[in-house]
């Protein structure tokens, strides 16, 4: 009966330091929220837009194959729209086909939090992906803006690639735009006149970024190009996508 009971104790001791091992390393994971447009007309032309599959697939991946834990949030919750023009054979990568086909990535895009209930203080850092969708709600959205300040205060990163910088137009910190003195990249007024959208976007992000004191540099149209300043980090375009990811990996394991 004695062995029996100790071999008890010893089973029930070493169960609890495997669970607290187990909460400690899941307490530890770092987390980021991933900010998705919920907008999906093109301007007055009739055609969709949304997010762009590869600048939300390629840092996803980068991020969750190390271990990081992501959520994902709309302004309107549920399920956001994707660009039809990023679905396209000829804008396909392998992070792309991997998302294709993963079913856990895009029942979570289903179901997607709504941006009005997540907290800042649940998450390391935040990452906005492109396409033109957050042009139109994500940069006038005060809820949004509210958010970058909370976790750019915070001493968090705040990432964004292609035209998600545009989230940045009305930002500001104690009166003054965020972006003001900060370097910074984003997709080029060359790269939007190339795609034949620069009288159809309700603002040219470049030319914004510059109005709003910000110090903007680019490379040559569709070549992978990302500016780290501080906390705040953004790319060119969607092959900038990854480059942004690594960048705010980097800063998540300081």
């Amino acid at each position: 009966m004695k062995k029996i009971v100790a071999l008890l104790i010893v089973t029930f001791i070493a169960t609890s330091l495997i669970l607290t091992a187990q909460n400690k390393k899941k307490k530890d994971m770092k987390k980021v929220l991933f900010v998705v447009t919920s907008h999906d007309k093109l301007g007055n032309t009739g055609k969709k837009t949304g997010f762009w599959t590869e600048e939300l697939a390629a840092p996803y991946y980068a991020l969750v194959d190390k271990g990081i834990q992501i959520d994902i949030a709309t302004p309107l919750g549920g399920q956001p729209p994707i660009d039809p023009k990023s679905e396209d054979p000829s804008a396909a990568t392998e992070d792309t086909k991997r998302f294709d086909t993963d079913k856990v990535l895009l029942e979570k895009l289903k179901n997607t939090k709504k941006l009005s209930e997540v907290n800042e203080a649940d998450y390391d850092a935040v990452f906005y992906p492109g396409g033109h969708g957050p042009l139109w709600d994500l940069a006038e959205d005060k809820t949004s803006a509210d958010l970058i300040v909370a976790f750019y205060t915070h001493n968090k990163p705040v990432g964004f690639v292609c035209h998600a910088p545009g989230v940045l137009k009305n930002v500001k910190i104690n009166g003054e735009f965020l972006v003001k003195g900060k370097k910074v990249t984003g997709f080029a007024n060359s790269e939007e006149e190339a795609v034949g959208l620069t009288n159809i976007v309700p603002f040219l992000l470049e030319d914004v970024l510059q109005k709003n004191g910000a110090t903007y540099s680019k490379v040559e149209d569709w070549h992978p190009f990302a500016v780290e300043d501080g906390l705040l980090i953004t790319g060119q375009n969607p092959a900038s996508s990854k480059l942004v990811a690594e960048k705010l990996l980097e800063q998540l394991n300081k």
